[in-house]
């Protein structure tokens, strides 16, 4: 599996030039937390910072079909089991577009895929999207699109997919269900990579717990990409997992999330400084770095069903 999640470095430095996924000191000031447990061996989540809900139009694409803004206030969220009042989905943009007769759109909610899934757009099907927040751009995704939240600055383009890759996506969903269901609810991850500036720690068979430490966005008990280190941290694995409260990088404004900046564990030490830091991945093998699973969606709020890999690895600019 290590082999199949390599990517090409120049590849990888293009994408951290626009990327919100390393966060050189340089770019932002922001303040850092360090979690570690406490006396009861428990990690507690920061929580003293909140992200700007959309106020702004998003901007949505649709290939052969038009060009249209869509205001957050208007849209209906359809996944309140995964986000705070206030908050919306990319899907739920588009499922805005039909319920206003803008386009034709048929969907429903797939149990075995745990997401929304377009049956038919304008008599077509097989459609994927593309998504950027504000300072990056379009990418290759395998991101549900109904955990996908919205920021001002939000783009989405929506796009007939290849009919086998399309199939590829759906068939991998099923399979993070299914592994969920296999270990009866609890999220295991199989293969847990952190690379740092020097050493590597490799962790196998994780399980990940929620630690809401984005309870102004997400609902009590979702688990995203951050709670992988803060889970390991409180079954000691890890000793300290720094935050840093980002409110804007560079010229990306909003930003408005947590980003690990320092990780530490016995023989192991690694801090973000300059332009050097922590950038990651999680998903699906098949679609591993920058075939889909590389996404500069922050750890904070890229919510997880039951991925098959999480690797974070070290990058100086």
């Amino acid at each position: 599996m290590r082999n199949g999640i390599r990517r090409p470095a120049v590849g990888l430095l293009l994408s951290l030039l626009a990327s919100l996924l390393l966060t050189p000191a340089a770019l932002a000031q922001g303040e850092t937390t360090y979690l570690f447990p406490d006396d009861e061996g428990s990690w507690a989540a920061p929580g003293s910072h909140v992200g700007r809900t959309a106020t702004e139009p998003v901007r949505a694409e649709i290939v052969g079909v038009g060009r249209f803004e869509v205001h957050p206030g208007d849209v209906e969220q359809l996944r309140p089991d995964i986000f705070r009042p206030g908050w919306v989905s990319v899907f739920d943009v588009i499922a805005h577009l039909g319920e206003a007769g803008q386009i034709d759109l048929a969907y429903h909610y797939d149990d075995a895929m745990a997401t929304h899934v377009i049956d038919e757009l304008n008599g077509t099907t097989g459609w994927w999207y593309e998504a950027r927040y504000d300072g990056g751009w379009f990418e290759r995704n395998v991101h549900r699109m109904d955990l996908y939240p919205v920021k001002d600055g939000t783009a989405v383009r929506l796009f007939a997919d290849r009919p086998t890759r399309w199939e590829q996506v759906h068939r991998t969903f099923t399979d993070e269900v299914a592994r969920l269901e296999e270990n009866e609810g609890v999220l295991i991850l199989p293969a847990v990579e952190i690379r740092g500036a020097r050493g590597v720690l490799t962790f196998e068979n994780v399980v990940v717990t929620p630690h809401n430490v984005r309870s102004d966005m997400l609902q009590p008990g979702v688990i995203t990409a951050l709670d992988i280190p803060v889970s390991l941290g409180e079954q000691g694995k890890l000793s300290i997992v720094g935050l840093t409260w980002y409110d804007r990088i560079g010229s990306a404004d909003p930003v408005d999330h947590y980003f690990i900046e320092r990780v530490e564990a016995e023989g192991f030490l690694s801090q973000a400084s300059g332009g050097c830091g922590f950038v990651y991945e999680v998903g699906p093998t098949l679609f591993a770095g920058f075939a889909g699973s590389h996404i500069h969606i922050p750890t904070d709020a890229r919510v997880m069903v039951s991925p098959e890999y999480a690797e974070w690895f070290w990058l100086c600019l």
